[in-house]
């Protein structure tokens, strides 16, 4: 049975995401332009908003347990981006590792009858059968970061870029390192049998090649701090000497840069993974080993909420000339520098 929060929200002073930014419906009727002409539904509202108030709508919402950081944040951010729209019922179901559990979360929202259901599956294969039977339903399902192993199952899946994390990371190593041939780059990554570890990796890779460097020295570790610190520690024994680090996982880069503490090392630097704000705070002092961290965005559930709202209320997007809402929507995964922290810190999760 899932745990319920019902809300009822203020309009949104604004739009905080680019991609959603002029969204519209699709129902109003064309209107003259300076030139006396008219311009359809598409053309005649590119740049207006849809945060006006329209008809209320439940949205049905659940996730994981909020066990670290990253997760905390994908749960906080819906729910203040629900608390936005005064149109807007939220339905919280208590994040759970456990499938049964979420599955159980969906029939409810099914037989509740909501009007979309936003979700991120604890595993997207177990989960795929119930999001088919929500979308058989008529109810809208957003599928966010897991994906589901049938693309029927969600009508849009909102991911992150974990293959575009790993260019990012080895990008900005090769601006760094990329007229050194011999420079030794190490890489700690998350749970090795995650498709997401190994887009991340390959990403890295790949992005290394370009400037002819490779990854000299690899650890996995579990994206906790425990795995984080004992990966490194085991990572720093058989590595004398390094140019460049990768954490994959800024929860578990608190590990990380404990050992690394425990070991006295400094001579290389840091380049974290997901955008945690105490590793921006590392990078804005100036004086630490974190020289960037590659933002995996912690937005993509209220994205999702956003989307949900979208759908449920037969509104699209004028930001495209297809005003339809897309099927998928895949974030960027930036570099933070100290060049530009001051502009991500204030969004960012604390690990």
């Amino acid at each position: 049975m899932s745990a319920r929060t019902t809300r009822r929200f203020a309009v949104a002073a604004g739009v905080s995401v680019l991609l959603l930014a002029g969204c519209t419906g699709n129902t109003e009727e064309p209107e003259e332009t300076d030139n006396g002409g008219t311009t359809t539904d598409a053309g005649s509202n590119a740049g207006s908003s849809n945060d006006e108030p329209g008809d209320t709508v439940t949205i049905g919402f659940s996730a994981p347990a909020a066990d670290h950081g990253w997760m905390g944040a994908i749960t906080e951010q819906a729910v203040e981006e629900a608390e936005k729209y005064e149109d807007v019922e939220l339905r919280l179901a208590e994040g759970t590792n456990d499938v049964s559990l979420q599955i159980s979360q969906m029939e409810t929202f099914i037989n509740d009858g909501v009007d979309a259901i936003v979700l991120l599956p604890f595993d997207g294969a177990a989960l795929t059968d119930i999001a088919l039977e929500a979308m058989a339903a008529g109810i809208p399902v957003i599928n966010v970061d897991r994906e589901f192993s049938d693309p029927n199952a969600a009508r849009v899946t909102v991911l992150g870029d974990n293959y575009g994390m790993g260019v990012s990371a080895g990008s900005y190593i090769c601006e760094q390192l990329g007229d050194q041939s011999d420079a030794v780059i190490a890489e700690i990554a998350g749970i090795d049998n995650l498709p997401l570890t190994q887009d991340r990796s390959q990403g890295f890779a790949d992005a290394l090649g370009e400037c002819g460097l490779e990854v000299s020295n690899r650890v996995a570790a579990d994206f906790t701090v425990q795995g984080g610190e004992s990966a490194t520690a085991n990572l720093l024994q058989a590595a004398p000497e390094i140019d460049a680090i990768w954490n994959h996982d800024d929860d578990q880069g608190v590990g990380v840069m404990a050992a690394i503490e425990n070991a006295g090392r400094d001579e290389f630097f840091v380049v974290g993974g997901a955008g945690s704000a105490n590793m921006m705070r590392e990078i804005e002092g100036g004086d630490s080993l974190v020289q960037a961290t590659v933002i995996y965005p912690a937005s993509q559930a209220a994205d999702g909420i956003r989307l949900a709202r979208l759908l449920a209320q037969d509104k699209g997007m004028s930001d495209l000339v297809q005003v339809e809402v897309p099927r998928l929507v895949q974030l960027f995964a930036p570099v933070v520098t100290s060049e530009n922290v001051d502009q991500y810190i204030d969004s960012a999760f604390e690990s």
